[in-house]
């Protein structure tokens, strides 16, 4: 029997990404931060989102990851977390931030349950950050990360890795994971959304970032049938360290085959591939006096089944144009 989130490529839905509103108190080029933002009434209510979590758990849901934009920018986004961690005890609950507003949150979260954040942070260079972000919070970002760890969580940091910004900090990458208990991962910049100064030549990709990082440090490939955890990323150990050094290569090395990913985006649409505009809109039967939950559930078993490979699209696209217009901020990544 076929699951219900089961797609006509056999691959099954297990994680649901979550975002909780397309704002951030960063404006990154490539991710298009600003921007017109969804209308506060679109977006899907805290409740609404819980009811939701509930319905995709028993679907099959086992793996939920907030973000945003900036989850944090949301007013009461802690004592949601705090909600969903004790509603649902048996689910996987994550966190992405850019790390400059969870200062305050750090304890009481742990402290509730919630183990694992990914932290976004492109470079090891104040100056740069403020250059790449318009912000100057590049310390505040470092605390927390040590307030993390010091507070028992799991910490990943997320880096996009483009050409031309930071592909000469790799020593200092390699540096933080090896003084570290965590994990830094670059991710290739994907061409996703408009204006986001993609193009080919931006990319530094995976193998390429290996090869350097090889130059710098002894790297030893971890067993990912031993740490499933990790999903697509490729980690490795790096000799004499705490840490770890990872690679994620959407855009030269995909995963398509394996994903096991659907996208919630603030405003209630359905997201089933990350490379492709086609989206499945719940709020208005979420909302709907008559419809509710049952309708939602029967448009994810459909959207699910016509799940896209996303390599396919990469390869249709025009040169050194974005695979899907949606700006990354409203997607949720």
């Amino acid at each position: 029997m076929h699951s219900i989130l089961e797609d006509r490529h056999g691959r099954k839905a297990s994680y649901l990404r979550v975002s909780v509103t397309d704002r951030c108190n960063l404006r990154c080029t490539y991710c298009a931060g600003a921007g017109d933002f969804i209308p506060h009434p679109d977006i899907l209510r805290y409740e609404e989102i819980l009811d939701f979590m509930d319905m995709a758990h028993r679907m099959g849901i086992e793996k939920v990851r907030f973000t945003g934009g900036e989850p944090f920018v949301r007013k009461g986004f802690g004592d949601f977390l705090i909600e969903a961690a004790s509603r649902f005890p048996d689910m996987e609950l994550c966190v992405t931030t850019n790390g400059t507003l969870i200062g305050g949150e750090i304890d009481r979260l742990a402290a509730a349950g919630v183990k694992r954040l990914n932290i976004s942070l492109d470079t090891m260079d104040p100056e740069k950050f403020t250059r790449i972000t318009k912000r100057d919070l590049f310390g505040r970002v470092r605390d927390a990360i040590d307030h993390c760890l010091d507070a028992g969580m799991v910490v990943k940091v997320n880096a996009v890795a483009m050409r031309g910004i930071n592909d000469d900090e790799l020593p200092a990458f390699v540096d933080f994971a090896r003084a570290r208990p965590l994990d830094v991962r670059f991710i290739e910049f994907m061409p996703v959304g408009l204006e986001n100064g993609w193009q080919d030549s931006a990319v530094w990709r995976a193998a390429d970032i290996l090869a350097e990082a090889s130059k710098v440090a002894e790297l030893t490939p971890v067993n990912l049938d031993e740490c499933p955890q990790h999903g697509p990323a490729r980690m490795f150990t790096i000799a004499g360290g705490l840490g770890r050094l990872g690679v994620i290569s959407p855009y030269s090395d995909h995963f398509c085959d394996t994903c096991n990913r659907l996208r919630l985006t603030s405003n209630g649409n359905l997201r089933t591939c990350l490379f492709s505009d086609k989206v499945y809109r719940l709020r208005p039967a979420l909302r709907h006096p008559k419809l509710g939950l049952p309708a939602v559930e029967k448009i994810i078993g459909k959207a699910s089944r016509h799940k896209p490979l996303g390599h396919e699209l990469l390869e249709r696209k025009p040169k050194n144009q974005g695979v899907c217009q949606t700006r990354m901020a409203s997607i949720g990544g």
